[in-house]
């Protein structure tokens, strides 16, 4: 079983969420009644659809994982699963985004589209660790 396949199964039993296909085209996605939290796009990368204040409270220990990957002006999060402790990582972000998505009014809710697939490229950590 992938790490992405680990983590959906876990995700999947949390009374918030349910499977659809993802609104950008690519992979599943899990969703609240309001608007799709995860996109699985891969065996490894996931984005996750924060918010942009959830992002600004949290940049500097985001943008200190090696496992994320930041987009700017998105208010998505790319989440690459290499191991377990990603994957755990994953589990507590999602739950970040839910109370984030909870607490955002309902006039600015943004298009689940747009979320980073096709505008991050994910290497592998060994590989960036390489540069």
């Amino acid at each position: 079983m992938t790490p992405a396949q680990r983590a959906m199964e876990r995700l999947l039993t949390w009374p918030d969420l349910s499977a659809s296909p993802a609104a950008c085209g690519t992979g599943q996605a899990l969703r609240t009644v309001r608007d799709e939290i995860v996109h699985f796009h891969s065996a490894r990368d996931v984005d996750l659809h924060l918010t942009h204040r959830a992002i600004q409270r949290f940049h500097y220990d985001l943008g200190g994982s090696s496992a994320i990957q930041l987009v700017p002006g998105s208010c998505w999060v790319t989440v690459h699963l290499d191991c377990a402790t990603d994957v755990d990582l994953l589990m507590s972000l999602v739950s970040v985004a839910l109370k984030a998505h909870q607490n955002r009014p309902p006039s600015t809710l943004p298009t689940a589209a747009g979320c980073n697939f096709h505008r991050v490229t994910v290497l592998p950590r060994d590989a960036a660790a390489g540069r």
